[in-house]
């Protein structure tokens, strides 16, 4: 669509000249997101400071029928952010304030476009602890991890973003400001229209407060690297250690190509048969840390392990998470385009999972990389192929049918934290029946009547 002249000018004055544009450079900055895929340019690009501003928006834009498009960073994997209809993308970056920490009742109320590693860092300083960390935590935003639900190594112990949003303010489609949820431990008068909107890709409503719980910070935590000679070696040991009285709070692992791309940065050297890599976390009192660390320890020689590095330091510690977090862009250097699937399927699964990637990768000929939060069975598999080579991208779609049908198989899920957006929407039916679809899309139709929020997205 194209945004009539007289249109835009009323949105400048809404939100100030220098809050929006239309200039086709920073419209393509807008076109995209970090899923693979063609580009979609919007009509335009918003900027609000506040929520009245988004309201005022929102209530223009419902009049004139414009589609809107909620953004973040732009960090999401599954083309949720684009606008496929043209549109006006409306990033919420410059709403990024922490209105309070309350560090007597364990709770913070942030705008939407705060930066969820500078939340970590400015609970962490008053004593406290927001678990959800998605890989991407250093650039993606509080507002993002709601619209996707995003959870990230610790969810295995802590549980997802879901589990720490208390209650939200969200403009509707129509411009109508709602106040969902509580500030209370305990609340169930009603629906819960917070759980509903958390995890519903701003389909549902613009989210412009948030007010998220928060844990007491760990006073402990030992970091361990473990290594083994054979991927499926690793994935039993994952079950394992999942079955015992300890529950970690964070189980990654890495398969062999994703150690031959991050190894330099680990800061220390792996055995040469070392094949797959297990990167464990334990948190809580020291004593019982440390008793815990031994016997993880042990379960995992008993398993087969190679070699176990206890991070001598809080550097170390960094050091190898850091290689993790930098797994995902380091895949390019394998080819020039990956297709990056979350799947899930059940803990005892896990060796069962890793076997048929094993195949698949075989099967297809192409590159298949797999790493992720396997304490909660998520597997990030990303399939490698060359862009500019028409049946590798075949291959390497045909080889994402394939992984989903033994996900579902297994009794998983498509999508543990990416969502669907617009790049899983055709698998939608794959997993959720027809009466359930059609649920969904008539929530879908009481909060959006006329489809303007990110139209296009989840459902086909």
């Amino acid at each position: 669509m194209r945004l009539e002249d007289a249109v835009y000018r009323q949105l400048k004055k809404r939100v100030g000249e220098a809050h929006i544009t239309r200039n086709p450079e920073d419209r393509v900055c807008y076109s995209y997101d970090a899923a693979p895929g063609p580009p979609f340019i919007p009509d335009a690009v918003v900027f609000p400071e506040s929520e009245a501003q988004v309201a005022d928006i929102m209530r223009l834009s419902w009049e004139k029928r414009i589609p809107v498009i909620p953004r973040g960073s732009g960090s999401g994997m599954t083309g949720g952010a684009v606008p496929v209809q043209g549109g006006l993308v409306m990033a919420l970056t410059r709403m990024n304030r922490i209105l309070e920490i309350d560090t007597d009742n364990f709770i913070a109320t942030v705008e939407p476009g705060v930066i969820v590693a500078d939340l970590h860092a400015a609970v962490e300083s008053q004593g406290l602890f927001y678990p959800p960390d998605p890989a991407s935590s250093a650039v993606c935003t509080i507002g993002g991890n709601v619209g996707e639900c995003a959870g990230g190594p610790r969810a295995v112990k802590y549980g997802v973003t879901r589990d720490y949003v208390l209650g939200l303010q969200a403009v509707l489609p129509c411009g109508d400001i709602i106040r969902t949820g509580v500030r209370t431990a305990k609340g169930v008068a009603g629906y819960d229209l917070t759980r509903l909107i958390v995890g519903s890709e701003g389909t549902l409503a613009v989210v412009t407060r948030i007010t998220l719980k928060l844990l007491p910070k760990p006073g402990y935590v030992t970091t361990l690297a473990v290594c083994f000679d054979d991927m499926e070696k690793a994935a039993r040991a994952v079950s394992g250690i999942m079955r015992r009285a300890v529950i970690p709070r964070c189980v990654e692992y890495l398969d062999e190509a994703s150690l031959g791309l991050v190894r330099h940065q680990l800061r220390f050297n792996l055995p040469d048969p070392a094949r797959a890599l297990l990167i464990l976390e334990l948190d809580g009192d020291e004593t019982l840390v440390t008793t815990q660390t031994a016997q993880i320890q042990s379960f995992c020689l008993q398993s087969g392990a190679l070699d176990i590095l206890m991070a001598s330091d809080p550097v170390q510690a960094a050091a190898i998470w850091e290689a993790r977090k930098a797994l995902s862009p380091a895949l390019y250097k394998i080819a020039s385009q990956k297709l990056n699937e979350d799947i899930v399927v059940p803990i005892s699964k896990i060796p069962d999972m890793v076997s048929r990637i094993q195949t698949l990768q075989q099967e297809s000929g192409l590159t298949i990389v797999s790493f992720g939060h396997a304490g909660d069975g998520n597997i990030h598999c990303n399939i490698m192929y060359d862009k500019t080579d028409a049946s590798q991208k075949k291959q390497a779609h045909e080889a994402v049918d394939k992984l989903f049908a033994a996900t579902l198989a297994l009794g998983g899920t498509i999508t543990g934290e990416h969502g669907v957006g617009l790049s899983k929407k055709e698998y939608l039916s794959w997993e959720i029946g027809e009466k359930e679809q059609s649920i969904m899309k008539q929530i879908k139709a009481v909060f959006d009547p006329r489809q303007m929020l990110n139209p296009g997205k989840i459902f086909s």
